[in-house]
């Protein structure tokens, strides 16, 4: 039996992370990003996510195997409540039931800080191809998410065009006079 594992995200483990969220880059389009950020600019997106968000990773047997973070869904205030999420895990270590224990940890973080409402952004095919299917999509209906708008042909990569879904869950009581919400590391 597997010892799995989830924490808060270290410094130490930009390499890892890093190996991971590369195959993505370079091989799909479930980031429409073109190329590998170098290690600094990695290790600034984590430092600048963990000044307000919780990023999270999993190891099984002390092997990193996934992270999940939450991010700034609209830069004004109103929208604090508010957060986009994100996944990642190893391409070899999907079907284990990680991405759903990392969701699960990543948004019991969240509603302790006062979200209300979670949101990912989804590359999404017209027809699946070998860079993108639809299992994301249906990853996240399967924990409670709706698609709430969709974006035809906005992202372009490997010569294809590709749409852009928004699935949201709500995951608070959306009371009038509601609480500022807490920085994760302050919690």
């Amino acid at each position: 039996m597997s010892e799995i594992v989830i924490r808060d995200v270290r410094m130490e483990d930009v390499g890892a992370l890093l190996d991971i969220y590369s195959y993505y880059v370079e091989n799909t389009v479930i980031t429409f990003e073109y190329e590998v950020p170098s290690v600094e600019e990695f290790s600034n997106r984590i430092r600048n996510i963990t000044e307000t968000y919780p990023y999270i990773v999993l190891e099984e047997d002390g092997i990193l195997q996934g992270y999940a973070y939450a991010g700034v869904f609209k830069g004004r205030a109103a929208y604090d409540w508010a957060c986009e999420m994100t996944i990642y895990l190893d391409h070899r270590a999907q079907k284990k039931g990680f991405g759903k224990k990392l969701y699960g940890a990543l948004e019991e973080r969240l509603i302790s800080m006062g979200m209300k409402n979670l949101y990912a952004c989804i590359g999404y095919p017209e027809v699946e191809d070998e860079y993108l299917t639809k299992n994301s999509a249906h990853f996240h209906e399967h924990l409670g998410y709706t698609l709430c708008g969709r974006f035809r042909r906005c992202g372009y990569k490997f010569n294809r065009w590709y749409d852009m879904i928004w699935m949201e869950k709500i995951v608070g009581e959306h009371e009038t006079n509601t609480h500022p919400i807490q920085k994760y590391k302050e919690l």
